[in-house]
């Protein structure tokens, strides 16, 4: 009894301690270090170059003219890598450690700079909300509890590399991993403020979503998807199109006009 006592209260300790909140103010349990999410990050990238030919050319290009210019404006800087894949799903994806991939069939899909601005803006607000740590971390406290969080000091140790393969890491952890409906709805937020604030016109968003769902082939009830519904997703970005529109005003009448030249 005096052991799982112990247990429990070093469970709410560590709980206490690994709280803190997302941009929104949202609270989340993150377990995992910067240093440590970024490791798994460029680990993920590296498992998905592996797998999908690069595309360079005029695609390449354009996305990494749309990708500058919405990283430009993250407090935090540094450097992004960017890459196209050739890849027919319309998918993009941001990692911890500043990665950014986008697949070639998103072109088919985000029909223009702005469209494309609108699902960068979202992938990379992601990783600024530390979606993926609150993910992994809570997989981490449900399937494993203390002993693997204790292992994960070190994550070239063998209870690193356990703990890598139990949370499935490489391309579908860090690309297709399910982030909850909260997750989603709070990066379709602050994505939609980034672009705006990079120049890129908010109301693409919702044609991008438009498209999106013609492009779908049905999606299950909302209930059973760990993703907001098309027609949620729009309801949500019109609601805050007013606070948007005042960001790409702003950015406008800063000079903030990319222009980043579609491959057509």
């Amino acid at each position: 009894m005096k052991w799982i006592n112990r247990s429990a209260l070093g469970a709410l300790l560590i709980s206490l301690v690994a709280c803190s909140q997302s941009p929104t103010g949202r609270s989340q349990l993150t377990l995992f270090s910067d240093e440590q999410l970024s490791e798994m990050g460029g680990q993920s990238f590296a498992q998905y170059e592996k797998e999908l030919p690069v595309v360079q050319g005029q695609a390449n290009s354009y996305v990494q003219c749309v990708a500058r210019a919405i990283t430009q404006e993250l407090e935090s800087g540094g450097q992004w890598e960017v890459k196209v894949f050739k890849d027919d799903s319309a998918n993009a994806f941001a990692l911890p450690g500043g990665h950014i991939g986008v697949n070639t069939g998103l072109l088919n899909v985000a029909k223009n700079q702005d469209q494309l601005a609108a699902v960068i803006g979202h992938e990379i607000a992601h990783v600024l909300a530390s979606h993926a740590n609150e993910r992994v971390s809570q997989q981490a406290a449900t399937q494993t509890g203390l002993s693997v969080f204790q292992a994960a000091a070190g994550l070239n140790s063998a209870g690193g590399q356990q703990l890598m393969g139990l949370l499935g890491m490489g391309a579908q952890y860090g690309i297709l991993m399910p982030f909850s409906r909260k997750q989603e709805s709070e990066s379709d937020v602050l994505g939609l403020d980034l672009m705006a604030r990079a120049g890129f016109d908010p109301r693409a968003s919702i044609d991008l979503w438009q498209n999106m769902s013609a492009n779908s082939n049905g999606q299950p009830p909302v209930w059973m998807s760990t993703h907001p519904s098309h027609g949620q997703r729009i309801d949500l970005l019109q609601a805050q199109m007013n606070d948007a529109m005042s960001y790409y005003q702003q950015a406008q009448a800063a000079g903030k006009t990319p222009n980043c030249q579609s491959p057509g």
